[in-house]
């Protein structure tokens, strides 16, 4: 029992570091795959977002063309949901889209009867 007690007397500080490496081990394991995972889900909503904005960008567009012109509250919110789009790294279609809608007409032509 004496040598067991000296045995443990000697090494208590090899094996308390043995331990504590053991549990910042299993800690940056778990932290790392945490993280890769929130990364995964950021970068899906980050893609999700970019896809919806450049979609209504289209959207938009489409149905103006139609009318034939594009009212001011709408060309604000296009110009918004653009440089949101922008900022997430779009820059494509939806960029020639939002400038042929930005030179529209903020009203209907004249009928003449």
């Amino acid at each position: 029992m004496k040598e067991i007690i000296q045995y443990v007397d000697m090494r208590w500080v090899e094996w308390l570091f043995v331990i504590a490496s053991a549990l910042f081990g299993f800690g940056y394991r778990k932290l790392s795959k945490r993280i890769n995972n929130e990364s995964k889900k950021n970068k899906a909503l980050h893609d999700g977002m970019q896809a919806l904005l450049r979609d209504r960008i289209i959207g938009a567009y489409n149905h103006y063309q139609d009318k034939k012109f594009c009212p001011i509250y709408a060309k604000e919110n296009v110009k918004r949901m653009y440089d949101a789009y922008h900022d997430l790294g779009g820059n494509d279609v939806a960029t020639g889209l939002k400038d042929k809608l930005m030179l529209m007409p903020e009203e209907p032509a004249e009928r003449e009867d």
